[in-house]
């Protein structure tokens, strides 16, 4: 009887090892079974989306010849692992098991939006609106409005963001990375309000922030930016107008089509500072930290005025003849060539980057 037993329990143990032994090569061969693509292929995992029905989509698509044993081995070894929304690079000679591995990883596609130093908000709020890939939420709105979104009703949104490359994933909106930006100023600002020089005239932080946008719109020389702001804050200082021209154009707005006259100098403006004394109101630019630092860190001289040479670099003058000498030599016999600032820099094309 004993031995009657003992042959068909040894059948179903060799059954039951073949049955695993088969069970294991089934999924080791679904892992490694190649996805089916000819190019480069973005796969859109939204959120609420399941690792089965993502399966069932790339094998309908025809990327996937069999997902069945793919949603059994995802049930049986990481059903406490969560899908994360995003987009993810599949790429030819990838195999199943990688593209896993990329989920388990929450490795998502990456893209990065740089926000340039000099530009003004309208600048920054076209760029947000150029990236497809931003879930667009501030369109139509004012700049009070955008503002208010923010949770900064009462702030002029110029020169309240930091210009640098932000790094965002499909689904980011708009306002997230705006707050980024604006968030990464403030820690800049108080971080170089913190160290700045002794006796400046600033009455505060964003007095410096102005004079740092100042800065940013007349030169984009590095080793200039401490002597303009030793120009200008020793004009502060002596009570003299700042008569710098960026402020001028940005108080014309619209009105400006590349050139000043001598009407717009005399036009008054709250930016007009050939006819308004002190800084202006506001910032006029987005300003990086070199600038802000510049601003509080004024190089030490007697210079009390500059002229551009014509290639984005400048003279500076402790006289005013010898500022009218100078002028004769760069602005009444001006070069073909010929530019007070740094080439202005086009509006970048967004990238897109695997992080």
């Amino acid at each position: 009887m004993i031995r009657k037993l003992f042959i068909p329990l040894a059948v179903v143990v060799a059954l039951a090892i073949a049955g695993v032994g088969l069970f294991a090569w089934k999924q080791y061969s679904v892992l490694e079974q190649p996805l089916i693509l000819q190019e480069l292929q973005l796969l859109d995992v939204e959120p609420g989306d399941t690792p089965s029905g993502v399966f069932q989509r790339l094998e309908t698509q025809g990327l996937l010849n069999d997902s069945f044993w793919l949603r059994v081995y995802w049930r049986l070894n990481l059903s406490g692992q969560s899908l994360h929304s995003g987009e993810y690079r599949l790429e030819p000679g990838m195999t199943a098991r990688d593209m896993i591995g990329l989920w388990q990883r929450g490795e998502v596609e990456q893209y990065s939006l740089t926000l340039v130093e000099g530009w003004n908000f309208r600048q920054l709020r076209a760029a947000l609106q150029g990236q497809p890939k931003l879930q667009q939420t501030l369109p139509g709105l004012s700049d009070a409005q955008v503002m208010a979104r923010l949770g900064q009703p009462d702030l002029h949104p110029e020169g309240r963001f930091f210009p640098d490359t932000y790094r965002f994933t499909r689904g980011t909106s708009d306002l997230d990375l705006l707050k980024r930006a604006y968030v990464r100023l403030e820690q800049v600002l108080e971080q170089e309000w913190a160290q700045r020089a002794e006796k400046l005239p600033y009455q505060n932080a964003y007095q410096a922030l102005i004079m740092a946008s100042i800065i940013e719109k007349e030169t984009g020389v590095p080793q200039e930016r401490g002597e303009i702001a030793g120009v200008f804050v020793r004009r502060l200082e002596r009570g003299m107008l700042l008569q710098t021209d960026p402020t001028v154009i940005y108080g014309m707005g619209d009105r400006y089509r590349g050139r000043i006259t001598r009407n717009d100098l005399r036009r008054s403006t709250p930016y007009n500072t050939y006819t308004t004394a002190g800084l202006p109101p506001t910032p006029i630019a987005m300003v990086g930290r070199e600038a802000i630092h510049a601003a509080l860190h004024p190089t030490e001289g007697r210079s009390l005025y500059f002229v551009a040479r014509g290639d984005g670099s400048h003279v500076f003058s402790n006289t005013l003849d010898e500022h009218n000498r100078a002028v004769r030599q760069y602005q009444l016999n001006r070069r073909a060539d010929y530019r007070s600032s740094p080439a202005p820099q086009p509006t970048p094309a967004t990238s897109e980057k695997k992080q």
